[in-house]
C-alpha cells in the first residue's frame, strides 16, 4: 500500500542541477547562476535590517516590491503578483487552471522540465510539442493542442533562443487558455514580451530575481498580468508566501537597475566571447539570449566531456534526454572561469 496518490507514485520528480558540498572548490557552470554578486544596496539592507520585520508576519502582497516593479517596468502595481521564486508561481498556475479532462498543459520541447513535473503532480494531461531543429515556435500545433495553460519560456532553456513577439501574439490571439511567458532569462535578452499583457487578458509574464539580479538564494519572483487573471491566482497562493527579508532585499535590488544592467552587460559580452571560443574548438553553438549557451561537441561526446570536466572541478549541465544527449548547457561565468573551462576543453 502506498501513502501517496497514484499520480505521485507514477511521476518522476524534478532533478535540480548538482550542488557542490560546502567547502569544495569548484567552478559552477551548471545552474545558470549569475557569476557576479548582488547589488551592494541589497547587502546594505541586510546589514541594517530591523529585527521587528522578523517578529511580525510579512505583507501578504509585498506591496512595496510591487510598487518598485511598477516604477521600473511601467506597469500598474496591481498588475503584479509576487512569489517565492518564479517556480512557485508556475505551481500556482497549474494548481489554479489545470486538471484532468480538457484542462491540459501544453508546451514546446525541449524546455524547462519543471512544467512537466508540476503538471504530473496535479495531475493534468500534458501535451509536449517538439520544437523543430531551428527552434521556431510550432504555433499551429500548440493552438491545436488547446491547453488550459500553454507555457512558453523565452528565452528558452536549454536552447537559449528567444521567441519573436509576433509568434507570441499570434498564439495569444488563437488560444482560449492562459499563455504563460516565462522570462526567467530576459535580463540577458534584447526584448521582452511584457507589452503583450496590456494587449491580452490571457497573457502573464513571469520574472525572477535569481538570474539577472544575482539572488538565486533569496527565492523571489513575480508575474505581471491583467488583474482579472491575477484574481484567481491570489486565491491559490500561500497567505504569506514571501518573507519580510526577501521583500526588503528584493525591493532594493529591483530599484538598483543600473547595477543589474551593468552585470548583465558583462555577462552578454562574455557570452559572445565564450561562443566564439567554443566554435573555434569545433563546437556547434546556438545563438543564446540567456546567461548560458547550448553547445554540441565536435564528436558528440557530451556525456564523457561532462564527466571529465567534473573530475577537473568544473560543473556544466548534461541532460540525458532525447535531442539533448549530445549537448552541454554551459553557464556563462566570469572571464576567468570561462578561460579555465576553455583550457580544460582544449
Amino acid at each position: 500500500m502506498s501513502y501517496f496518490r497514484p499520480a505521485i507514485d507514477a511521476m518522476t520528480g524534478y532533478v535540480p542541477g548538482e550542488q557542490p558540498k560546502p567547502g569544495i572548490k569548484i567552478i559552477k557552470l551548471n545552474t545558470n547562476e549569475n557569476p557576479y554578486p548582488p547589488s551592494p544596496k541589497t547587502i546594505e539592507v541586510l546589514r541594517n535590517l530591523d529585527s521587528e520585520l522578523l517578529r511580525r508576519y510579512p505583507d501578504p502582497f509585498a506591496i512595496g516590491f510591487c510598487q518598485a516593479v511598477s516604477d521600473v517596468l511601467g506597469v500598474p502595481a496591481d498588475w503584479v503578483i509576487v512569489s517565492n521564486g518564479s517556480d512557485e508561481l508556475l505551481n500556482v498556475l497549474v494548481r489554479s487552471c489545470a486538471e484532468g479532462g480538457d484542462r491540459k498543459v501544453v508546451y514546446p520541447m525541449p524546455t524547462y522540465v519543471l512544467y512537466r513535473t508540476l503538471s504530473a503532480m496535479q495531475p493534468a494531461e500534458i501535451v509536449e510539442v517538439p520544437y523543430a531543429a531551428n527552434f521556431q515556435l510550432p504555433i499551429e500545433k500548440l493552438i491545436a493542442a488547446n491547453g488550459a495553460i500553454t507555457f512558453i519560456a523565452s528565452p528558452n532553456s536549454p536552447s537559449g533562443h528567444a521567441v519573436p513577439l509576433d509568434d507570441l501574439r499570434e498564439l495569444l490571439q488563437k488560444v482560449s487558455g492562459i499563455v504563460v511567458i516565462d522570462e526567467a532569462y530576459v535580463d540577458f535578452a534584447e526584448f521582452s514580451a511584457l507589452p503583450l499583457v496590456q494587449e491580452f487578458e490571457n497573457a502573464i509574464v513571469l520574472r525572477t530575481l535569481s538570474k539577472g539580479y544575482s539572488l538565486a538564494g533569496l527565492r523571489m519572483g513575480f508575474g505581471v498580468a491583467n488583474p482579472k487573471l491575477l484574481s484567481g491566482l491570489f486565491k491559490v497562493k500561500d497567505s504569506y508566501n514571501i518573507d519580510a527579508l526577501a521583500i526588503a532585499v528584493g525591493t532594493a535590488a529591483m530599484r538598483d537597475q543600473s547595477y543589474k544592467n551593468a552585470c548583465a552587460d558583462k555577462v552578454k559580452k562574455s557570452r559572445t566571447q565564450l561562443t566564439v571560443n567554443l566554435k573555434n574548438l569545433g563546437f556547434t553553438v546556438l545563438d543564446s539570449h540567456g546567461n548560458f549557451v547550448l553547445a554540441t561537441p565536435p564528436e558528440g561526446n557530451a556525456e564523457s566531456l561532462y564527466l571529465e570536466l567534473k573530475e577537473r572541478g568544473i560543473l556544466v549541465r548534461y541532460f540525458k534526454q532525447p535531442g539533448l544527449e549530445n549537448k552541454l548547457r554551459i553557464t556563462v561565468g566570469t572571464d576567468e572561469q570561462n578561460q579555465t573551462l576553455m583550457q580544460a576543453l582544449s
